[in-house]
């Protein structure tokens, strides 16, 4: 091969080379299974968790120190836990894909009575429920799949069902796993309000079936912790909203806007509404 052969081989051999390294890219952020965007490195949760990756856990500093969206070892209780910018307005909301939406009914609900919205949970789980990745929600909770707020929530709201009445869980399995988180909740925070939101579902004589099953139970189960609770087991029906389901189950935007009134307006009748800041 002669020199100037040799020469463009080489200068070709580099052309290719750097083509190559102009296109490769640092790892996108891929949407998760209900539709949302997820930094892979953010713990589950909003709206602090959904703009950043939370920084390394700290467990040495004063978290009133911390920048929003750190992750704080709380040595009360040796859990990780997130710094939101003003928990003191903030609903936690535990949930499954009918909370995940950004304009999600239960979320809705939340905004109109007054609070910010922090959200944990994942498409798919439920009190027994759970995915390859995140396991229900007492164990994904308890062995950290997502991460609650630090500090003093006023209000907690667990939502769900759904995936349990799919999988046909028994309604003792629901049960003692509602419980468990009930308590584990109480513990953690025990000055807010614990809520509870049971399973859309069609009326009992329109074909809801076992998700208006669940809904009841976990209506009996919420009155025996001393939660409220809101009963939506027939609400597809009774506020004629399944032109606005997009699969049988989950509703399109208009379908949540409808039923986010809804449930804010019941939420408001029974005191739920963000108390007004006490003058200092």
């Amino acid at each position: 091969m002669d020199k100037s052969r040799i020469f463009r081989f080489a200068a070709s051999v580099i052309a290719v080379g750097v083509l190559l390294a102009g296109c490769s890219q640092a790892p996108s952020v891929q949407p998760s299974s209900d539709g949302q965007t997820a930094a892979p490195a953010a713990p589950s949760g909003s709206p602090a968790a959904a703009a950043q990756a939370p920084k390394k856990t700290d467990s040495g500093q004063d978290p009133s120190k911390l920048p929003v969206g750190s992750l704080y070892k709380n040595p009360a209780n040796n859990r990780k836990e997130i710094i939101l910018a003003d928990v003191r307005h903030t609903a936690v909301l535990i949930g499954d894909s009918q909370s995940q939406p950004e304009g999600s009914w239960p979320r809705a609900a939340l905004g109109s009575i007054g609070y910010k919205v922090y959200t944990v949970g994942r498409g798919g789980t439920g009190f027994v429920a759970a995915t390859s990745d995140t396991g229900n929600y007492i164990d994904a909770l308890q062995r950290g799949d997502w991460v609650l707020p630090y500090g003093a929530p006023p209000l907690v709201v667990v939502q769900g069902g759904g995936n349990d009445a799919a999988r046909k869980v028994s309604d003792e399995q629901i049960t003692s796993n509602a419980n468990r988180l009930i308590a584990a909740l109480r513990k953690r925070y025990p000055l807010a309000k614990i809520a509870m939101i049971g399973t859309l579902a069609k009326g009992s004589n329109a074909g809801g079936g076992r998700r208006t099953e669940v809904d009841a139970l976990l209506g009996n189960i919420a009155a025996k912790a001393g939660a409220t609770f809101f009963s939506v087991g027939d609400w597809i029906t009774k506020y004629q909203v399944a032109g606005d389901l997009v699969d049988g189950v989950h509703l399109n935007a208009a379908g949540h806007a409808k039923l986010g009134g809804v449930l804010g307006a019941d939420m408001a009748a029974a005191g739920l509404r963000l108390p007004p800041d006490r003058a200092s």
